[in-house]
């Protein structure tokens, strides 16, 4: 038997009868999948270890829920909302749930990957039930974008989470797994069943922590050569990466002379190598360049 939901959090009622106040039905076209369960909030909430004296934000609030259970662990809480009618309404819940921790939330309404700044202090956490179809890019963007997030948690597809916590040789290792290691310390951090959301969505999910590298890739290449490298190498995830690499090479010999001054081999595919090598490879394209 679950605990009874405390007044301020939301449950399964409360979910649906805001939703039908404000005529919202869950789109799948933004992936909107409701929490319902107090219980996973709070999870979610110690599972991120956010601290009294964190400043969170969080995408895709929805009607709410974690919302809540945030600003009742955090010192101040920001949502980013791109549905009107959802962030219209989402300063009047936490008003009229939490009076008292009001004032230490703010709301953005904007797609998330166009947020550039934030009102009020830096964010120190990220947590949010990201939207499935969106979930890499924006978290991407968000690490990018505030380099002050020292911790994330979010709960995603249970087959993102998978591949964003991957590693070498893993064969779901791809390029959100290395892209997601170039900023942070990525790892599984639980599972979640379907029965919390309305709608009851068609697959599991589950949570990623990520923490921030406190030292970054050392690397003389930008994030964006880097970056390139990745996206060839996972391009033809069958080939060897002598001939992934051509193209960004310039050839397949120029890819193989790169490889092999990185210490990589020319016959090794893009699931094996960690993001130190793909850095390795960026540089050493850009030293033959400079020569």
């Amino acid at each position: 038997m679950s605990s009874p939901t405390p007044d301020a959090l939301l449950g399964p009622a409360d979910v649906r009868e805001l939703a039908a106040a404000l005529g919202v039905r869950p789109t799948k076209q933004r992936g909107q999948n409701f929490v319902i369960d107090a219980n996973t909030v709070r999870r979610i909430v110690r599972t991120a270890e956010v601290r009294p004296d964190d400043v969170v934000v969080e995408v895709g609030p929805g009607l709410g829920s974690l919302t809540l259970a945030l600003l009742e662990a955090a010192d101040r809480v920001t949502a980013v909302e791109i549905d009107d009618v959802l962030a219209g309404a989402l300063p009047t819940t936490v008003a009229a749930r939490m009076p008292e921790r009001a004032d230490r939330f703010a709301l953005v309404h904007s797609d998330a990957m166009h947020v550039t700044e934030l009102p009020g202090p830096a964010p120190t956490a990220l947590v949010a039930n990201l939207p499935y179809n969106v979930a890499v890019p924006v978290l991407l963007h968000m690490l990018d974008t505030f380099p002050t997030i020292e911790r994330t948690l979010v709960m995603v597809q249970a087959e993102v989470a998978d591949r964003l916590a991957a590693g070498p040789g893993n064969k779901v290792y791809g390029v959100p797994s290395v892209k997601a290691n170039w900023y942070a310390e990525v790892r599984r951090a639980g599972s979640i069943g379907r029965n919390v959301f309305w709608p009851a969505p068609n697959v599991d999910s589950g949570l990623v922590s990520l923490v921030r590298r406190t030292e970054p890739v050392k690397t003389t290449a930008s994030k964006r050569e880097v970056f390139a490298v990745v996206d060839a190498a996972f391009a033809q995830r069958r080939k060897t990466l002598r001939a992934a690499l051509a193209g960004w090479a310039g050839s397949a010999a120029a890819a193989e002379a790169a490889l092999v001054a990185a210490g990589v081999s020319p016959q090794a595919r893009g699931e094996a190598l960690t993001v130190e090598e793909f850095a390795r490879i960026a540089e050493r394209r850009i030293a033959e360049h400079e020569e």
